[in-house]
């Protein structure tokens, strides 16, 4: 079980903080605004209205007892960025930051943030991926270069087998599993495809572009 301290919870923060709780962590929400902890005070395991920018008040946190410290400020990048200054004085072991543009994201990084995510960029470019093709079903970046995709099976592979249509060595793309209905397998080399058929395939952006012909 996971210890979570996230200051802000806000739209963005109570949402992981409310996700992290089912996940059985355990989680210390904090945020300058008593209505804010009043709502998020039932669903986490514990609350406190404070300043992430006091260093008096961060201390008395613990904050070497946290597996984990998102600072969820938002708009308020100031704040975000001396709140994350302290937690990686006070020791903090883990400090994922919310940035809102690339700008932001240089400087958290530099100033203690071991992670940075940028929820807007990050969902921008998923919803444009996911919906410049029919094909693509749902999409997910894991570095500039890899990604994995959700996609419809072209009608080109109806009726041939993995190996037949051996994408790993023409275009350095690999199928990860396929759905069939509401079944999800590993497909072996003689797997045929059938229409209907979904496949989660791992490369390069430009190799499953070409690949699929997208």
């Amino acid at each position: 079980m996971k210890t979570v301290l996230i200051i802000g919870v806000g739209q963005f923060g109570s949402h992981i903080a409310k996700r992290m709780s089912e996940l059985h962590c355990e989680v210390m929400a904090v945020d300058t605004c008593e209505d804010r902890i009043n709502e998020i005070l039932p669903f986490v395991t514990n609350a406190r209205i404070g300043d992430g920018t006091n260093e008096d008040f961060l201390r008395s946190l613990g904050i070497r007892d946290y597996d984990i410290c998102i600072v969820a400020l938002g708009g308020l990048f100031q704040s975000s960025l001396e709140t994350t200054s302290l937690l990686s004085e006070l020791g903090a072991k883990r400090v994922i930051c919310r940035a809102t543009n690339d700008v932001q994201m240089k400087f958290l990084l530099r100033n203690g943030a071991d992670e940075v995510v940028y929820p807007e960029k990050q969902t921008a470019l998923r919803i444009a991926t996911k919906y410049a093709s029919d094909s693509i079903l749902d999409f997910i970046s894991l570095d500039n270069n890899y990604s994995i995709y959700e996609m419809v099976v072209p009608k080109d592979w109806f009726g041939k087998t993995l190996a037949q249509i051996d994408i790993r060595k023409k275009y350095k793309v690999n199928i990860l599993t396929v759905k069939r209905g509401n079944e999800v397998f590993i497909p072996a080399a003689d797997t045929l495809f059938q229409p209907g058929d979904i496949a989660f395939v791992i490369g390069e952006v430009r190799d499953i572009q070409k690949c699929f012909k997208l």
